[in-house]
């Protein structure tokens, strides 16, 4: 029987990876803005100016993001949660290069000098939050950081069109991206801690103290 936590995982996977690969279908042959892209550039160039731009992107910055990580470790580690610390740091930087050396040649969208899908920078910030959710055991905190996350990527993504940084789906795509691979980094070094648990608590086979005598 498939347990509800189960059941929301493989949703969560397979509708993220979906839309990681599916919106690519929608580039066209030269690489540049979508109709969706377009819709949304327009207004939001019209609307704000280069100073807002590069305000509203801010928090996308790896700093301000490493910080955010480091946050996240302590609060595991004053709760004693080691493996979680270590996990922490392990699935958003994995998520990373995941995205960096994979994904981004996989689709090869060209943006000035470099691969813009999926984005790096949401990539990073939204796997650092997944993986706080995913490991997280309350859940009033994760609800609040998958909230805070969502609202956040906002303004961060119309400081990244503004500043002509990205398109709205090389964004969209990142974040769907880095849920797919945080949550099933997590995942997967759950299962690894599990088995070795197991491995190594299994009693040893128990030998006589004392041989017994052959028969006579």
């Amino acid at each position: 029987m498939i347990r509800p936590d189960q059941a929301l995982r493989a949703t969560v996977l397979t509708t993220c990876a979906s839309v990681t690969a599916l919106i690519p279908l929608t580039f066209p042959a030269d690489d540049g803005p979508t109709d969706i892209d377009r819709a949304v550039a327009e207004p939001v160039r019209r609307s704000l100016s280069p100073e807002w731009g590069s305000i509203l992107v801010s928090p996308s910055h790896n700093a301000i993001v490493l910080i955010g990580l480091l946050a996240c470790c302590c609060w595991f580690l004053l709760r004693r949660q080691r493996w979680r610390a270590v996990a922490m740091l392990v699935v958003p930087g994995v998520a990373v290069m995941i995205n960096t050396w994979l994904l981004k040649p996989l689709w090869d969208r060209q943006l000035h000098d470099y691969l813009a899908y999926p984005s790096g920078h949401t990539v990073h910030l939204v796997a650092v939050a997944t993986t706080f959710a995913c490991l997280v055991t309350s859940a009033r905190a994760r609800l609040a950081v998958v909230a805070l996350t969502a609202l956040l990527l906002i303004p961060i993504t119309l400081g990244m069109i503004e500043r002509g940084y990205h398109h709205a789906t090389d964004v969209l795509g990142g974040a769907a991206a880095a849920v797919t691979l945080a949550v099933a980094g997590v995942w997967a070094l759950r299962c690894g801690r599990t088995r070795w648990r197991r491995a190594t608590s299994r009693p040893a086979a128990s030998t006589p103290a004392h041989p017994s005598p052959p028969p006579a």
